[in-house]
């Protein structure tokens, strides 16, 4: 039990789990009272050594005054954090707020004295560098902006953690002591340092579930058939390169199907790595303890009864996890399917699945253990799809996802040289940012297909506990994609993408040839490029007289024509003398795309099973874009040519599938290369970025905590600190309040109804353009108010008229989950209807900006479609550059939207604008390294 402080009360919201360098977990929180038995028994174990370096003097033991001083804090100007694991210290942080002179000191002192011991047996596991970033951002809270240390000059393990933060600091020495300076202000160098570091320990962690040397199956039954028998079998048949243990407290005989057999886990005599929980839920939590008390790293539970089940279940899992992580382990599951490991050296079928998949270069994550079944069932039984060496490298079907997430698996994929392509089945995302983030550094060293099921549920799966987002479906899929994930609609675009990807090379742009024997087949090859989006030249029909040779020769030539960037080969079955073999066709297309590796080749057949099993015989190659080269003179490589010079062709059974998946490819590449260089966000001379901040608090301390909605003099005001200019609209409650608000802003004028449900909407007829006189504004009004109501109920207002152009709708809005997102559109009730929107995250680049604006459908009407004058969509990027930088600036503006903005020949009007202030989400991605909790 925790007690209270002197002067606040226990920080509770201080607690986090972490992950360590080594893959283990950590809980951090605050020390209090209650924890006097904890740090002496802590003390003891940290060696002599550790303990001069922490006092700079022999200090064999604490004092009882030491004890109290180092227990009881008032959570403001004194703060301890102690690192825990099985509930005991493994490390300690403190910080002692002070003076200009070193002496103790309360606010407004903003400096403090910090100091760290860590016990011996965990030094190097990057305990130290955890609890640093975790005290840094408890002091930022209290109002210190600055850290001080001092350090003997032998500590260099302390001194490195200090320099490698990433902090701005000054390093002075005097009277032997190192003193270290530094603000905590985060940086770009420190927020790189604290990726980097989550990245490696968060790797580590999934790489200690799929590469144990030694497994516990707890729960596995004496008869054949059971969830932990056949899990256990599963292990023993694949070949499990490590240790393999049954554990049953009903277990009678010393071995199970030729597997060692305990009663417990603590009669195994040697470390376990990994145990798989196959137990009922209520009997789960004795063996969570009892593997943590083993010293187990890691857990996947098969066992159900969860958070699927309803609110108890919930309970229960948040317990199990809270219980795992309190040893240090990591959890698959609960509700998992399992985990495989196709390695040779390790062969871990962890799973389910009464078969080992095929070893290759495809990693498949799946939340769900049915769509889990059923990609590797595809994946093992397409003829020509990943048999043989094109297979699965890792899978892990994660369940409830209670723990371990997608997220994790993308930090292991990432440099693990072992998966070429990544392939995920999600059914909600937990951490949208976080996973935008990854997938982002992920797609541009590898490709990441993902699928993402319950998509119009409108609710996370049963199971799944995830923060709301406001944001649908549709801008989630535009901002993953924004971070290059190729993002298909079901599980066969999925293997179909990830079978081109992993065996192809990425095209360099969408101009695809098409050649074969089926005149039919090529047409529609070519209206499928054209659906698409590719650029594909006419068809060259072979005829189905077409020979083996005949291909091979087409193939070489197509490859090395330099208006093409991809071959589709389309291949019916022939009869006659002539007609080629399965195995002749497939040797034939093979050597020919061996000689020109730069381009991809794909293969559309009907009824050539064997055709497309022949193609799969080859050695598979990572995709890379490949600089065009020459191709070697059109003659066919030796059937004896080295395997590393094949290639694996993907084969479809429809036209289609090959080249919806060819259109991803050409798409992927093309953001790969636009990452290369992407682009910057421009500073602007103009901008009173000081002057918003002002403003933006005495609005939020005269306004409702919760947030306001600004008036139009507010608005305006606001946005022309950012350079955004809005045309003021003038109210006209009354015929001759009208007119005088015409005269004040100038013939030509517009009217407009303002209720909510006329405003925006041209349509319904409640707005009145090109007023030029008096007369004209006056018989308007009357229409209006015969039409419409009464003034009160109309809202009228008068405005000058903007010069003609295309109508857009800018809009800023910072989701909690997802973050800071900029959309445009036009505007107009058919643009709103088929839902052409495109979306950023911000902050926005000048290459962003430039590509929002030309993805929607209907970006031809901006640029001179039918013979209509371009609209200045320089002026359009740069107003988006601004809007951005202002809610990147300021995350107190939560919403802003711009409706219209006319995009005229030459500059801009925004005509309405409104926005709204709050205080800003907590953004978790900007803090301390934790581990989420659900």
């Amino acid at each position: 039990m925790q007690t209270s402080s002197d002067r606040h009360e226990y920080p509770a919201h201080w607690e986090a789990d972490v992950v360590l360098r080594d893959g283990g977990t950590a809980r951090i929180r605050p020390i209090t009272a209650d924890d006097a038995d904890r740090l002496v028994s802590f003390y003891e174990q940290v060696s002599d050594e550790s303990k001069y370096y922490r006092f700079f003097a022999p200090y064999p033991r604490l004092s009882a005054k030491d004890v109290h001083r180092f227990t009881h804090h008032d959570f403001v100007d004194r703060v301890g954090l102690a690192a825990t694991v099985g509930g005991e210290f493994i490390a300690t942080v403190r910080y002692d707020r002070i003076d200009a002179e070193g002496l103790s000191a309360s606010a407004p002192a903003d400096e403090a004295e910090v100091a760290f011991l860590v016990q011996d047996a965990h030094q190097g596991r990057g305990v130290a560098s955890a609890l640093l970033e975790h005290i840094a951002a408890v002091a930022r809270e209290r109002g210190i902006r600055r850290f001080a240390a001092e350090v003997l000059p032998a500590n260099n393990k302390m001194i490195k953690v200090f320099t490698d933060a990433g902090y701005q600091q000054k390093r002075s020495f005097e009277d032997g002591v190192v003193r270290l300076e530094f603000d905590l202000e985060p940086t770009d160098r420190s927020r790189a340092v604290q990726w980097a570091r989550e990245q490696r320990a968060e790797g580590r962690s999934v790489a200690r579930l799929l590469a144990p040397g030694s497994v516990a199956v707890i729960g596995a039954g004496r008869a054949p058939g059971g969830v932990g028998r056949s899990v256990l079998d599963n292990l023993r048949d694949a070949g499990f390169g490590g240790r393999l243990y049954a554990v049953n407290k009903a277990l009678q005989g010393k071995e199970l199907g030729g597997v060692a057999a305990y009663r417990s886990i603590h009669d195994i005599p040697d470390p376990v790595d990994l145990a798989v929980v196959a137990v009922p839920a209520e009997h789960v939590p004795q063996a969570v303890a009892d593997c943590g008390e083993h010293g187990v790293q890691g857990l996947v539970v098969i066992s159900a009864g969860y958070a699927e089940s309803g609110p108890e279940g919930r309970e229960r899992q948040r317990e199990l996890v809270r219980h795992a992580r309190a040893y240090g382990m990591r959890i698959i599951g609960p509700n998992a399917f399992g985990v495989i490991n196709t390695a040779p050296d390790v062969r871990l079928n962890a799973s389910l699945a009464p078969e080992m998949p095929r070893a290759g270069r495809i990693g498949l994550f799946a939340q769900s253990g049915a769509i889990g079944i059923a990609l590797l069932s595809r994946l093992q039984r397409r003829g020509g799809g990943v048999t043989g060496v094109t297979g699965v490298s890792t899978f892990i079907s994660s369940g409830n996802r209670a723990d371990v997430s997608g997220n994790d698996v993308l930090q292991y994929w990432y440099d693990d040289p072992d998966t070429d392509v990544a392939l995920m089945y999600l059914e909600s995302i937990g951490n949208p940012r976080k996973f935008t983030r990854l997938a982002r550094r992920t797609a541009a060293a590898k490709p990441l297909v993902v699928v993402q099921g319950a998509r119009h549920g409108g609710a996370a799966p049963p199971g799944h506990a995830v923060r709301a987002t406001r944001l649908p479906h549709a801008t989630v899929s535009a901002l993953l994609r924004q971070a290059g994930v190729i993002r298909v609609d079901t599980i066969t675009e999925l293997v179909d993408a990830g079978l081109l990807l992993a065996r192809q090379p990425l095209p360099a742009g969408p101009r695809v040839a098409i050649l074969g024997n089926s005149e039919s087949l090529g047409l529609l090859t070519y209206d499928a490029c054209l659906a698409e989006g590719l650029r594909p030249l006419p068809p060259l029909d072979l005829t189905t007289a077409a020979s083996a040779d005949d291909f091979h020769a087409a193939l070489s030539h197509a490859l090395a024509d330099d208006a093409c960037d991809a071959v589709v080969v389309t291949a019916i079955p022939a009869v006659g003398e002539t007609s080629p073999a399965d195995a002749a066709l497939a040797e034939a297309l093979r050597s020919a795309a061996a000689a020109s590796p730069a381009k991809p080749v794909l293969v559309v057949h009907v009824e050539l099973g064997g055709l497309a099993e022949a193609l799969s015989a080859a050695t598979s190659t990572a995709p890379h874009a490949v600089e065009p080269q020459v191709p070697p003179p059109a003659e066919r490589p030796t059937a004896q040519a080295p395997a590393d010079e094949s290639r694996l062709i993907p084969a479809y059974p429809a036209a289609e599938r090959a080249v919806r998946a060819l259109a991803e490819a050409v798409r992927y590449g093309q953001w790969r290369r636009d990452a290369a260089e992407p682009g910057r966000v421009p500073e602007f001379e103009d901008i009173d970025e000081k002057g918003a901040a002002e403003q933006i608090d005495a609005l939020l301390a005269k306004g409702d905590p919760a947030g306001l909605t600004l008036g139009p003099d507010d608005t305006c005001a606001l946005l022309g600190r950012y350079g955004i200019d809005v045309r003021r609209a003038l109210p006209a409650p009354t015929p001759d309040e009208a007119a005088l608000a015409a005269e004040r802003s100038g013939y030509p004028v517009a009217l407009k109804a303002t209720a909510p449900h006329l405003r925006h909407r041209a349509d319904l007829g409640g707005v009145r353009l090109d007023l030029a006189d008096e007369e004209q504004l006056r018989r308007a009004y009357a229409e209006l108010t015969e039409l419409f109501g009464k003034p009160a109920e109309l809202r009228p207002v008068v405005q000058s008229m903007a010069p003609r152009g295309v109508d857009t709708v800018v809009r800023a809005v910072i989701d909690p989950a997802a973050g800071a997102v900029l959309s445009f559109g036009l505007a107009g009730a058919a643009s709103e209807l088929l839902g052409d929107t495109a979306h950023r995250l911000i902050p926005v680049t000048d290459r962003d900006a430039a590509s929002l604006v030309r993805s929607i459908r209907t970006a031809p009407l901006l640029f001179g479609w039918r013979g209509s004058a371009p609209a200045d969509t320089a002026a359009l990027e740069e107003l988006l550059l601004r809007l951005s930088r202002l809610v990147d600036d300021h995350p107190e503006v939560v919403s802003v939207t711009l409706e219209p903005v006319v995009v005229a020949p030459r500059g801009l009007t925004a005509l309405g604008a409104s926005v709204r202030l709050a205080p800003p989400p907590a953004r978790d991605d900007l803090g301390p390294r934790t581990l989420p909790v659900y």
